[in-house]
């Protein structure tokens, strides 16, 4: 039988957050982060975000999908204790579907660290590349988004000419 302390012990870094306040997390956390568990409990999991605005757009675009589904799921970029960014795939689900800011619980998985191009880029560009990736067109980043097809369209356009790329695929390769 599971009992408390398997939690603490799981392998996956995990936390608990209620009204995105981290409540508990495990040492795994910890250590992706750089932290001592003890620093992050009762703190704002704002703090593990690049930056304050991109921490209220994930919230913005994640929370209506957990009250929908009870669960979200995406990958982006987060900030370690010493500021290096990282690349992390992120699940949550909701305790409760209906308010899923009060009590969720989340795993996070490092995919890597950030490469020179992918820092250069801004948030939005980064969710663009992100939606890319996972081979969305335009009009379901759009959507997904909330954006307008022609502003993804110009976000598109945009990372092409900075990266100096010609196509999403060569774009893709090279933030790869």
């Amino acid at each position: 039988m599971p009992d408390q302390d398997d939690f603490l012990l799981a392998p996956a870094a995990l936390c608990v957050t209620r009204e995105r306040l981290i409540a508990r997390c495990n040492a795994a956390f910890g250590e992706l982060f750089g932290y001592d568990t003890t620093e992050l409990v009762g703190q704002s999991i704002s703090g593990l975000y690049p930056s304050p605005q991109e921490f209220e757009r994930t919230g913005a675009r994640g929370y209506p999908r957990m009250r929908r589904d009870g669960r979200y799921e995406d990958e982006r970029l987060m900030r370690r204790h010493d500021g290096e960014l990282i690349w992390c795939r992120v699940r949550g689900h909701a305790a409760d579907a209906t308010d899923p800011a009060r009590h969720a619980v989340w795993c996070f998985e490092a995919l890597g660290p950030v490469q020179a191009p992918a820092a250069r880029l801004s948030p939005r560009e980064r969710e663009v590349v992100t939606q890319l990736a996972h081979g969305l067109t335009s009009k379901q980043i759009a959507r997904e988004l909330g954006l307008s097809p022609r502003t993804v369209e110009m976000h598109r356009a945009r990372l092409l000419r900075k990266l100096g790329v010609r196509s999403t695929t060569q774009l893709l390769a090279h933030l790869a």
